[in-house]
């Protein structure tokens, strides 16, 4: 495997003169060892020469909306498990993929795994997590685009982050099988019938275009579909039903350039990528190519505005739920305010769509959690943060008593913090006690970025920075 890279990385730079040489593929191993505390990645992307200093930037351990999961409660053994985009003291903008759990009887964590150095500081390398149904735990290493490879990890034992072993992966084509060394944005779901993963293969032959593919057991996997490829392509943000799979996509025009996406679609299907519908049951026929399609659930190219994608859920009659933002253009700043937080609600007949609140950055992150009928909550980085206009703020928990329609801030979380929050996640069939999870960082320059959760009461708790003991408390977050 490692003469592959090798190999791999070799090639790439004979044929993509801009391969970097920041990948150093072959040296990318399995580290399995233990860090002496909690530290995420601080990421920025884009310089704007502005007062923002970037497009987007900060602590990013739990970047990007388009990577799911990053945490799942096990009830088996009262833990939830966890990965992030993790560094060490002093260097902040090394990627190593981390690995973790909060224990739920002892209140504590243990140091973290060091999984994976990715050998880049770019956190569209963030790791997701999985487990199967026998208790593994399962890390997909990702990559952005095609100049790195990425990996797949099982952890040699259940319920355990003690050791990770590297799986050979490979997926049907049309010699047979080949090697599964590449994807992007990757979304793992695990259900029934195995693993169901919504990822992104860069020039496919959009620039981004959008896939899935699934396994029943993590090694052996289909044949990738192509689920859409119109103009420069796509992002999508997936979701999980009792009975149905979906997804949903904004796009790229293709006379506008990446950071332009817009409109709001969605697709689903029922039988593990079998067939796909739309939302009222009409089949389609995949990839999607005409920006004007069946799937189409609002046209906000027609009003001018950017689509941000940050989750979907599944209501109780199994009905998608669709939350993202729109504003006016991708350049931080006041002027392509409003940044609106909206819900999409399939009411079983019609599209309901309704806001939530506004806040100041495309990119400030936050999911939805279904808690009953009468009780949905988004947390997320709503309130304005030290560095204002710049990805993250202060954490507030917002709620909604009639499934979307009405929405009102519960709990500002966090207050008077010294860097933005940023990239709220939500914890997969969370206990209580554990629901969500982030980082902080500073908006406009490297900086430090510690790691938070919080329960669903909404108080924040802090994850130690250094460790002198094998297991710590979590701190309350004041």
């Amino acid at each position: 495997m490692k003469n592959f890279f090798r190999f791999a990385a070799l090639f790439l730079s004979i044929v993509c003169p801009g391969f970097s040489s920041n990948v150093r593929a072959e040296e990318a191993v399995t580290l399995n060892q233990k860090a002496d505390g909690y530290r995420g990645i601080w990421y920025m992307n884009q310089p704007s020469g502005d007062e923002y200093v970037y497009k987007y930037s900060g602590g990013l351990g739990t970047y990007c909306a388009k990577h799911k999961p990053f945490a799942i409660y096990c009830k088996q053994v009262n833990k939830t498990f966890f990965c992030y985009g993790g560094a060490t003291a002093g260097d902040s903008r090394k990627l190593l993929h981390m690995v973790s759990y909060f224990d739920h009887d002892s209140k504590t964590v243990p140091r973290p795994t060091i999984l994976l150095d990715k050998h880049t500081n770019d956190a569209h390398d963030n790791p997701v997590i999985s487990v199967d149904d026998q208790g593994y735990i399962w890390i997909f290493s990702t990559s952005h685009g095609r100049a790195r490879p990425s990996y797949i990890h099982r952890s040699k034992r259940p319920f355990d982050i003690e050791e990770f072993e590297l799986v050979p992966a490979t997926r049907v084509d049309g010699n047979g099988r080949t090697p599964i060394t590449n994807f992007s944005y990757m979304q793992m779901w695990h259900n029934k019938n195995g693993f169901q993963a919504f990822f992104t293969r860069y020039n496919y032959p959009a620039a981004r275009t959008i896939c899935f593919m699934n396994s029943a057991e993590g090694r052996q996997w289909s044949a990738w579909q192509r689920l859409a490829a119109i103009g420069q392509g796509h992002y999508q943000i997936s979701g999980s039903g009792s009975a149905k799979l979906g997804s949903m996509f904004n796009y790229h025009p293709q006379a506008k350039g990446l950071n332009w996406r817009t409109n709001l679609y969605y697709i689903q299907t029922t039988d593990s990528g079998s067939s796909w519908q739309t939302v009222d049951g009409k089949p389609l026929t995949l990839p999607l190519t005409d920006v004007h399609n069946d799937a189409l659930v609002h046209d906000y190219e027609a009003e001018g505005l950017n689509v941000y994608l940050k989750d979907l859920r599944f209501d109780a009659d199994d009905h998608p739920v669709l939350l993202y933002i729109t504003s006016k253009g991708y350049q931080s700043g006041p002027q392509n305010d409003p940044r609106t937080w909206t819900i999409a609600r399939w009411t079983g007949s019609q599209w309901k769509i309704s806001p939530i609140t506004t806040s100041d950055n495309n990119y400030d992150m936050g999911e939805l959690w279904m808690m009953a009928d009468d009780d949905w909550r988004v947390i997320g980085p709503t309130e304005t943060g030290p560095q204002p206009y710049n990805p993250g703020g202060e954490v507030a928990m917002w709620k909604s008593v009639d499934q979307g329609a009405t929405w009102s801030k519960q709990r500002q979380m966090t207050a008077g913090s010294p860097m933005n929050h940023t990239y709220v996640r939500r914890a997969l069939h969370a206990h209580p006690d554990f629901v969500a999870i982030w980082a902080d960082g500073h908006g406009r320059k490297p900086s430090d970025s510690r790691l938070y959760f919080a329960n669903a009461a909404g108080e924040v708790f802090q994850l130690p920075t250094s460790m002198s003991t094998d297991t710590a408390p979590a701190i309350v977050h004041k």
